[in-house]
């Protein structure tokens, strides 16, 4: 049975406070570039310049994709520390606390998904 307390209440309430604001001011920023955008069009019109085109939504562009070299070196380094760290603590354990021997699995599970990550980048450029 797991007990929860008000501390993490109040942490999943921060965090949730924290992506909400997050997205507002996102949403704010570019709401205020568009109508900064908007009166430039209108003052140009007004003066009759010609009025280049421009994409309507500018979130839209995607640079190239950035390259991510340290990715397959975490990956190495976090797979091998917990297969080392896993060997270890199964051969030094006592024989009641063997079951504690596969805690760092999530680290080398960690580690092959970024190791996959960055070949599938690699695989499909």
């Amino acid at each position: 049975m797991s007990v929860t307390t008000i501390g993490d209440g109040l942490v999943a309430l921060a965090l949730s406070g924290g992506i909400v604001s997050y997205l507002f001011i996102k949403h704010a920023s570019r709401q205020k570039r568009m109508e900064i955008i908007h009166q430039e069009r209108m003052a140009a019109l007004e003066k009759g310049i010609p009025l280049p085109e421009f994409p309507l939504d500018l979130m839209e562009e995607k640079p190239n994709p950035p390259e991510y070299p340290v990715l397959p070196i975490l990956g190495i380094i976090l797979s091998t520390l917990s297969i080392g760290t896993m060997i270890v603590l199964f051969l030094t354990m006592p024989s009641d606390a063997h079951v504690w021997w596969i805690s760092p699995l999530p680290f080398v599970f960690m580690g092959i998904g970024l190791i996959i990550f960055h070949i599938l980048g690699t695989v499909r450029r």
